[in-house]
């Protein structure tokens, strides 16, 4: 059994596509530090290749954020809700909606039956859906009798 042969199953089968989520959500301010966050869960398959059976477990070792506004930023974590702001982004352009989205690439590792595990050396990098994010701008109202 090869890391290339379980690789190649890995890719076939997929691994789960994370969404990228922001706070606030589905609105922001131009200017603001936007939060984003996305929630990886672990992965854990047993697989029959060449009539044997392998464990294989696949986890995210780095995330790639794609803002909307064509800027990205590559992470290790994957961020947090509020308090954390492992992982933000302020928009300069307002009245806009963009399409932010993360993409995570997976490293793996795999046992044959009850052997050793083994590392994979390639990566396996899966596309994230697109959010749609709103960009909008505040503006200062006086009210009252001054």
């Amino acid at each position: 059994m090869t890391p290339g042969l379980v690789l190649t199953a890995l890719r076939r089968i997929g691994l789960p596509a994370l969404e990228a989520h922001t706070q606030p959500a589905d609105k922001t301010l131009v200017n603001f530090a936007t939060i984003f966050y996305t929630d990886p869960q672990p992965f854990a398959r047993t697989l029959t290749l060449l009539g044997r059976r392998v464990q294989v477990q696949a986890r995210p070792a780095s995330y790639t954020w794609h803002y909307g506004d064509g800027t990205s930023t590559t992470t290790a974590t994957p961020g947090a809700p509020y308090p954390a702001k492992d992982v933000t982004h302020s928009y300069t352009d307002a009245h806009i909606t963009v399409q932010a989205s993360v993409d995570a690439t997976y490293t793996a590792r795999f046992r044959v039956g009850n052997g050793g595990w083994q590392d994979i050396a390639d990566t396996v990098t899966i596309t994230g859906p697109g959010s749609a994010l709103r960009i909008s701008e505040a503006t200062a109202v006086l009210s009252g009798d001054y």
